[in-house]
C-alpha cells in the first residue's frame, strides 16, 4: 500500500502511516473533528530508497559519523539531505502522490487546494519515547507538483541531525526506521496551541492548554509565550488562567507564503481563548484520552469558530523529575538566594551551572557538560547540546514547548518564557534553575554535598511491598530501563510484534531467503536487553500476535492475506501453528538466552482456544530443545471465552502461569469491538459477563496452583485492580506509568482484606 486515507488507518499503522499518520487515522475514525487528508506511506519510501539504489550511499555515511560532535553530525546530515532532494522521484511514484492530491481536492471542493505536507516516521509519537519535531512540516502548499517537492523534503528530514543524533543515543538503527509523509488540508487558524490531558509534569488530572493567535507552529516551537490554561476536569473548573505578552504569530500572507509577523498591538496582551472554547477543548480532550485509553499530547485549532484536532500522541514523560538535583523544598535553601530572572517551571528539578549563551546553530560546540543553555527557543537541532546541558533557559516558549518536552524527556531542568534571559544573564556567569519553580538564581550551589547531607539525614520513606506482585508491560526493548526504574517485579507482558516491525522484514521472508539464524540472532539481541535489565525477576515473553495489517508493509510482507477484520483472523498462536517455523524461531532464540544463563524467562502462548494449541506449541519448544516447566514456565494468555471457559483443560495439558488478557477477552465476550467508536459505549472489562469469567479462571488456577496475571489496559486502573486482588490474583501488569499507582492501589486492597479478616474474628 503506497498510498491511504485517514480513514483506513489506524493507531495499529504505524508501520505502514508513521506515528502521526496512524494517530490522525485513528481520531478520524473515532469521529474527532480533523482535516481530511491522505498519507504517502512508509512503504512508499523504501520503494523510492531502493529503486534509485540511494541507500547504501546513505547508510556509508551514516557510518562514519561520530554525532558527539555537532559540526561534523551536521555536515554529515546535509550530504545525506542533498543526495535524496536531488535524486529524482520515479514517475510512478509521483504518479501515485498527485492522483491522491487531486482526489483530496475534490473532497475539499477547490482546485489546487492549500495543505500541509507532514512528516510521520515510523518511530516518532510512542508512548516510550518522544521524536518531538525532528522531521519536518511545509505549511500552505499549493499544486500537485509541489506536493511532490514536498513529500521528498520530507523524507530528507529523517536525516536530519538532531533525527540522526536521538536515534543513535536511544539505539534505533537508521536502516529500521521509515517515514510515511501526511498531506492534509491546511486549517487556516485564528487561534490555535497544544492540550495536553493532563497536567505533564505531575499527572494531575488537568488540562493544560497553551494557545496564541494564528497557526499552531508558534506554540509548538516555542517562538511565542504563549497564554496558559488550567482546568480541572473533574467539575470543569477553569483553576488558572495566564495571559502572556504574545509578540508574533504565523500566517499565509497573500502570496500563500507562512511568514513569522508581528502580533497586532490590541491582540498581545489579550486573552486567546473563552470560557466557552476552553470548556469545548477540555471536553475533547477527555473524549480523545477516554479513546486511547491514556494521557495525550494534542495539537488543535479553531476556524470559523470550529475546532480542529490535528494531532494526538501519548505523553511520554508522566512520573519522571529531573535528575540533576534535587527539588526546591529540599537541599539548601533556594530562598534564601537572590533571583535574577523569572519564567515558567518547564522540567521538574535543580540544576548549576556556567551559562552558555546560545545565538545560533553554529555555536552549540561551546556547550560542554555541566553548562546551562540560554537561548531565545530550542530547535531539535540542539538536542544533542541539551543532552550536555545541566539545565535549559529560554526566553520564549510555554511548558508544552520543545524545550520544555524535550528536556522533561531528558530529565533536564528546564525554564522556559523568561522573556529576556538572554539579555538578562552574561556569559560565563554562574547561575542555578528551579524547573519546578521557574525561578533563576545568581551563584552555584552545593547541590552534591547537600544532596548527601540530606539523604543522611532524612528519614527514608519505606517502600510499599505488597504480597501480590505488581510487574509491567513492555512493548519496545528500548524502554526496558525506563520500566525497570518503575520497581516493578518483572514484566508481565513482553510483546514481539515491536521487535518484528521494526526490523523491517517479514518473519517468513527471513525463514523463506534461508536467514532463520538473522530472524533468531535479531531476536535475541531484542529479548536480552529486557531479561537483563530485570534479572532475576520474572520476563514473561508473548509469542507473535501481530494481525495480519500490521505485516504488509514489511519486506516480504506483499502476500499478506487481506481480512475484513484482522483482529478475529490470522493471528496469535492459531497463525504460528500454521507457520511453525517462526513460531520455532523464537523458540531457537530463548533457548540461547536460557544456555547464556537467563532462566528468568517465561513463555506466553497467545489467543489461545483449545488446549490443543498449547500441547502442540509445547512440542515444538521441545523439538528445539526447551524443556516446558523446567528450563522456562510455560503459560496462556487467557484473551478467549473459550480458553477462560475450558481453563480446566488447560490446567491438565500443563500451565505454569496464565496471563488475563482483558482488552480482548473484553471485546470477545461482549461482541463489541473495542477499536469501534460507534460502540465505545458498550464496551466494559467490568461487566458482569468478564468479570465472572476472570473470577472463574483465578479460581481455578489458585487452586491447582497456577500464577495468575492480568496484562490488558484493566491492569493498570486501580480501583479494577482491587477487585482483583480481592479475588485472588498472583499478579498484575500494568503500564510504565501506572506501576506506582497500581502498587498503592493493591496495597490498599491487600490491607483492607487484612482489616476485615480481623474484624470476623472478633
Amino acid at each position: 500500500m503506497y498510498v491511504a486515507k485517514f480513514e483506513s488507518i489506524n493507531k495499529k499503522d504505524v508501520g505502514v502511516a508513521g506515528g502521526k499518520g496512524a494517530n490522525l487515522g485513528e481520531l478520524t475514525q473515532a469521529g474527532i473533528p480533523v482535516p481530511p487528508g491522505f498519507i504517502v506511506t512508509a512503504e512508499t519510501y523504501i520503494k523510492f530508497m531502493n529503486d534509485t539504489g540511494i541507500s547504501d550511499k546513505i547508510m556509508n555515511i551514516l557510518n562514519k559519523i561520530d554525532i558527539n560532535k555537532s559540526k561534523e553530525l551536521q555536515n554529515s546530515a546535509e550530504k545525506i539531505k542533498k543526495i535524496i532532494v536531488e535524486t529524482k522521484i520515479p514517475e510512478d511514484i509521483a504518479a501515485l502522490i498527485i492522483e491522491a492530491y487531486n482526489e483530496l481536492c475534490q473532497r475539499i471542493g477547490e482546485e489546487d487546494a492549500l495543505v500541509a505536507v507532514r512528516s510521520s516516521a515510523t518511530a516518532e509519537d510512542l508512548p516510550e519515547a518522544s521524536f518531538a519535531g525532528q522531521q519536518d512540516t511545509f505549511l500552505n502548499i499549493k499544486g500537485s507538483e509541489d506536493v511532490v517537492k514536498y513529500v521528498q523534503k520530507c523524507w530528507a528530514s529523517l536525516f536530519e541531525a538532531r533525527a540522526i543524533f536521538y536515534r543513535e543515543e536511544n539505539n534505533f538503527e537508521h536502516s529500521k526506521v521509515y517515514i510515511a509523509v501526511v498531506v492534509q488540508e491546511m486549517v487556516e487558524a485564528e487561534k490555535a496551541g497544544v492540550m495536553f490531558t493532563v497536567n505533564p509534569s505531575t499527572g494531575e488530572n488537568v488540562a493544560l492548554i497553551e494557545a496564541s493567535w494564528g497557526l499552531g507552529e508558534a506554540v509548538v516551537s516555542g517562538s511565542v509565550t504563549p497564554d496558559t490554561y488550567y482546568v480541572d476536569k473533574n467539575n470543569d473548573k477553569i483553576e488558572n488562567v495566564i495571559v502572556n505578552n504574545k509578540k508574533i504569530m504565523f500566517k499565509k500572507i497573500a502570496s500563500g507564503e507562512t511568514v513569522k509577523i508581528d502580533v497586532p498591538e490590541n491582540l498581545r496582551k489579550k486573552r486567546v481563548l473563552s470560557e466557552n472554547e476552553l470548556l469545548e477543548l477540555t471536553n475533547m480532550g477527555k473524549r480523545i484520552q477516554k479513546h486511547y485509553d491514556a494521557p495525550q499530547d494534542t495539537e488543535w485549532a479553531f476556524h470559523d469558530n470550529k475546532l480542529y484536532m490535528l494531532q494526538s500522541r501519548p505523553i511520554t514523560t508522566l512520573g519522571e523529575n529531573g535528575t540533576n538535583g534535587e527539588d526546591s523544598e529540599s537541599g539548601e535553601s533556594l530562598e534564601s538566594r537572590k533571583v535574577i530572572v523569572k519564567g515558567l517551571g518547564a522540567s521538574p528539578g535543580i540544576a548549576s551551572g556556567e551559562v552558555r549563551i546560545i545565538h545560533k546553530i553554529d555555536e552549540l560546540d561551546k556547550i560542554k557538560k555541566g553548562d546551562v543553555m540560554v537561548t531565545t527557543m530550542t530547535t531539535p537541532d540542539m538536542v544533542p547540546a541539551m543532552k550536555r546541558s545541566s539545565g535549559i533557559i529560554t526566553d520564549e516558549g510555554g511548558v508544552t514547548c520543545h524545550a520544555a518536552i524535550i528536556s522533561r524527556e531528558l530529565g533536564i531542568p528546564c525554564v522556559v518564557g523568561t522573556g529576556d534571559a538572554t539579555e538578562t544573564l552574561a556569559e560565563n556567569t554562574k547561575v542555578t534553575l528551579d524547573g519546578k519553580k521557574g525561578l533563576i538564581y545568581e551563584g552555584i550551589f552545593n547541590i552534591k554535598e547537600n544532596k548527601q547531607e540530606d539523604k543522611a539525614n532524612a528519614t527514608v520513606e519505606a517502600p510499599i511491598i505488597t504480597v501480590t506482585q505488581v510487574k509491567v508491560n513492555v512493548s519496545m526493548p528500548e524502554a526496558a530501563k525506563k520500566a525497570e526504574a518503575t520497581g516493578a517485579d518483572g514484566v508481565g507482558l513482553l510483546r514481539t510484534e515491536h521487535m518484528m516491525l521494526t526490523s523491517g522484514v517479514h518473519p517468513k521472508k527471513y525463514i523463506s531467503d534461508g536467514k532463520e539464524d538473522e530472524l533468531v540472532k535479531m531476536l535475541v539481541e531484542n529479548i536480552l536487553k529486557v531479561v537483563d535489565v530485570f534479572y532475576p525477576k520474572p520476563v514473561w515473553y508473548r509469542t507473535l500476535d501481530a494481525p495480519t495489517d500490521e505485516f504488509k508493509t514489511l519486506d516480504g510482507g506483499e502476500n499478506e492475506p487481506y481480512e475484513h477484520n484482522p483482529m478475529l483472523g490470522w493471528r496469535g498462536i492459531r497463525r504460528e501453528l500454521d507457520e511453525p517455523e517462526i513460531l520455532r524461531a523464537e523458540f531457537k532464540a530463548i533457548k540461547k538466552l536460557y544456555e547464556q544463563g537467563y532462566s528468568n524467562i517465561g513463555i506466553m502462548i497467545p489467543l489461545s482456544q483449545s488446549p490443543e494449541e498449547l500441547k502442540k506449541a509445547k512440542e515444538i519448544a521441545e523439538e528445539v530443545g526447551i524443556r516446558p516447566h523446567i528450563d522456562v514456565d510455560f503459560g496462556i494468555m487467557v484473551e478467549t471465552p473459550a480458553a477462560a471457559l475450558m481453563i480446566d483443560d488447560f490446567i491438565d495439558v500443563g500451565l505454569d502461569f496464565i496471563s488475563l488478557g482483558t482488552n480482548d477477552l473484553t471485546q470477545y465476550t461482549l461482541a463489541v469491538d473495542r477499536n469501534n467508536e460507534l460502540v465505545a459505549s458498550n464496551y466494559s472489562e467490568e461487566h458482569p459477563a468478564v468479570l465472572k469469567l476472570i473470577e472463574m479462571v483465578i479460581n481455578k488456577c489458585n487452586e491447582a496452583g497456577v500464577n495468575t496475571s492480568i496484562c490488558g489496559q484493566a491492569g493498570s486502573k486501580p480501583h479494577i485492580v482491587e477487585k482483583l486482588v480481592e479475588i485472588g490474583i498472583s499478579s498484575v501488569s500494568a503500564n510504565t506509568d501506572a506501576v506506582a499507582d497500581v502498587r498503592r492501589a493493591v496495597a490498599r486492597s491487600e490491607q483492607k482484606l487484612i482489616l476485615d479478616a480481623a474484624r470476623k474474628q472478633k
